[in-house]
């Protein structure tokens, strides 16, 4: 059981992925087909401990991109030129936004990481906040709503908890 949750938890680092997959064969006993991967035996796990371990490795993830692009950035800015657009571009869109931001940030990061679909989450979601100015604080808070939320929309769907509505 132990490798099959490291595989979960590989499984949500990856960007494409995260938990928007690793939950589904997580909980499923049957073949998964993986976009990418192709077909992934599922590996029939209790639900609790799938949502658990998947959404705690989605969080831990927004720490980890966090201060990659914070020293990968800071590595990079010591190139003039790079210094010169990335101050034109992002400092500059920092300062417009920064009032709204304050204003809805935390809670529009959080919605945008939670909507269970391609292009958003943790990946996506860390990135926006932290080129938004976004400190670690925030975005990880912002993630882990949002993650949750994430998680417990996936995990509902995958165990057919919408079946009702014809979805």
């Amino acid at each position: 059981m132990i490798e099959k949750l490291f595989l979960l938890i590989l499984l949500t680092f990856v960007p494409i992925f995260e938990l928007r997959w690793s939950i589904p064969i997580g909980l499923f006993s049957g073949t998964v087909n993986v976009p990418f991967l192709g077909p992934i035996e599922g590996f029939g796990l209790d639900p609790l401990i799938v949502f658990v371990v998947c959404v705690f490795a989605n969080a831990v993830l927004s720490i980890l991109i966090y201060f990659f692009l914070h020293y990968v950035i800071q590595f990079f800015l010591l190139v003039p030129q790079i210094k010169s657009l990335y101050d034109r571009v992002v400092v500059s869109t920092q300062k417009k936004v920064k009032p709204l931001v304050e204003k809805h940030g935390l809670l529009g990061l959080a919605i945008f990481i939670a909507v269970p679909l391609p292009g958003s989450g943790t990946w996506t979601g860390t990135l926006a906040g932290y080129l938004l100015g976004f400190d670690l604080k925030k975005i990880f808070v912002a993630n882990l709503i949002g993650v949750i939320i994430a998680g417990l929309i996936v995990t509902a769907f995958s165990l057919g908890f919408f079946s009702f509505l014809g979805v």
